[in-house]
């Protein structure tokens, strides 16, 4: 069977770029200048030259602390942008996934968040994609919203890359330690995406899959947790690595926007719904730090 083509916003994001590589000559992937959602004329445009059957709206604004000078940009791309895809989905009568965040949270659960635990972003970015989630939904469209975390991959900016290039340069690192989350690949996350759209064009559209769904590797770990996975791996490779790894906590390290300590996500109604489990943290990174040196050989 022919695969419909399916409409990647995000340009060269990361997931977007994952999508591509996945998907193949199904998906289409578009982004500035020539969609825009600071230009919403674009937006349109765009949506009606290509005609999908599923749009992923991957594009998003993602500079969390620089959102907290940026309010009012911020909420054009991640609330104006998401609604006015979820209008035109209306219209063309087809699903839309929304890619959301773990930062819709304010991180105070002692366990990892399901999908009907309270929202409280402490942050404007956080704050921003909660408002593109109700305005998604607000347009009444088939819609699925993914919220995921601690998105890398072995291109674009990340922290997994982040700590590779630090680690080229210095003896020793200091990394936040208080705050947990799932780290996730974004090649995992594409594959997730994928066969959403796979049930999603044998079975049509039901209305038992409208709703939110949490999308993020499985396990669990801290920024420090996380660093350190990144320099075992690197090391396999040859790589210089940090000779110390400092464990810090969030006081020691100030940024101009909150992050919550907890932004855990339970990824259950994901694989009840659709039959997807994410593979763990640990097997996504190794796959993508094994990409990153490949591609410098």
């Amino acid at each position: 069977m022919t695969k419909q083509r399916i409409l990647v916003t995000g340009g060269s994001g990361q997931l977007a770029r994952a999508l591509a590589e996945a998907g193949g000559d199904r998906v289409r992937v578009v982004g500035r200048p020539a969609f825009d959602f600071e230009r919403m004329e674009t937006v349109e445009a765009v949506f009606r030259a290509e005609d999908p059957w599923l749009v992923v709206n991957a594009a998003a604004y993602t500079a969390v602390d620089a959102a907290e000078k940026d309010y009012d940009g911020a909420m054009r791309v991640n609330r104006d942008g998401p609604g006015e895809l979820g209008r035109l989905c209306v219209e063309a009568g087809i699903p839309l996934i929304h890619v959301s965040t773990d930062y819709v949270f304010d991180g105070s659960n002692t366990e990892p968040y399901v999908e009907t635990d309270w929202v409280w972003p402490q942050n404007v970015y956080g704050g921003s994609k909660l408002a593109g989630e109700f305005a998604v939904f607000g347009t009444g469209a088939r819609a699925i919203i993914l919220r995921t975390a601690w998105v890398y991959s072995s291109t674009g900016r990340n922290f997994v890359r982040t700590m590779l290039e630090l680690a080229k340069t210095r003896d020793s690192l200091r990394v936040v330690s208080d705050q947990l989350g799932c780290p996730t690949s974004a090649d995992d996350l594409a594959a997730a995406i994928l066969a959403i759209a796979d049930r999603l064009e044998t079975t049509g559209w039901e209305s038992r899959y409208w709703g939110l769904l949490h999308a993020a590797n499985a396990g669990e770990t801290s920024w420090h947790g996380l660093a350190e996975a990144v320099f075992e791996d690197a090391a396999r490779h040859g790589a210089n690595v940090p000779a110390t790894v400092e464990a810090i906590s969030t006081a020691e390290y100030p940024t101009p926007a909150k992050r919550p300590p907890n932004s855990r996500l339970n990824c259950g109604r994901l694989e009840s719904l659709f039959g997807v489990t994410m593979p763990h943290w640990r097997d996504g990174l190794r796959r993508t730090i094994d990409r990153i040196f490949a591609a410098e050989r």
